[in-house]
């Protein structure tokens, strides 16, 4: 294996898991981060030279995730077309208190705008700075610190309204 080839594999075993995990919470659904994850690392393999001369690597192949998930989003014509219920699928109640918190926070963060979903994932699930979530999103950190905040809100008032829901 070329050294270059070793370096690439040795960071994506590193580094993929995370990227998968900030791409399923930016997209809202897991087959589409595992696309926007493999087209990223598709992109990165072919600059990795430059790439891997970069002080943080990592931090540069997040923000490619980031930006193949935004892409998707602003071209709806690459995107599968999917239903908000699958048939035959187990409903939230059967599910342990823990998974369904888990759902009920995913479902909320899926009803979010890309651009404040990834606030909210950069910011608080991958616990970036306001600084460092503005230079992944190529926004300001006003943009942040507003997209960020109306992001949570909007979180809150949908899972209080599921709880709502729910006990009635």
């Amino acid at each position: 294996m070329v050294e270059r080839d070793r370096e690439f594999v040795e960071f994506v075993e590193g580094a993929g898991a995370a990227l998968r995990r900030t791409a399923f919470l930016v997209s809202g659904d897991r087959h589409r981060a595992d696309d926007v994850v493999q087209d990223a690392l598709y992109k990165l393999y072919l600059a990795w030279p430059k790439v891997r001369r970069v002080s943080n690597p990592f931090a540069y192949a997040r923000r490619m995730v980031v930006n193949a998930a935004y892409d998707g989003k602003r071209r709806p014509w690459r995107r599968e077309v999917t239903i908000a219920d699958v048939p035959d699928q187990v409903g939230y109640d059967d599910f342990a208190a823990g998974h369904a918190e888990r759902d009920e926070v995913l479902a909320a963060l899926r009803s979010l705008g890309p651009r404040q979903r990834a606030c909210v994932v950069l910011r608080y699930y991958e616990d970036l700075s306001v600084e460092q979530t503005a230079e992944i999103l190529g926004c300001s950190t006003g943009t942040v610190k507003s997209q960020a905040a109306r992001g949570l809100d909007t979180l809150r008032r949908a899972i209080d309204q599921r709880r709502v829901s729910r006990a009635l």
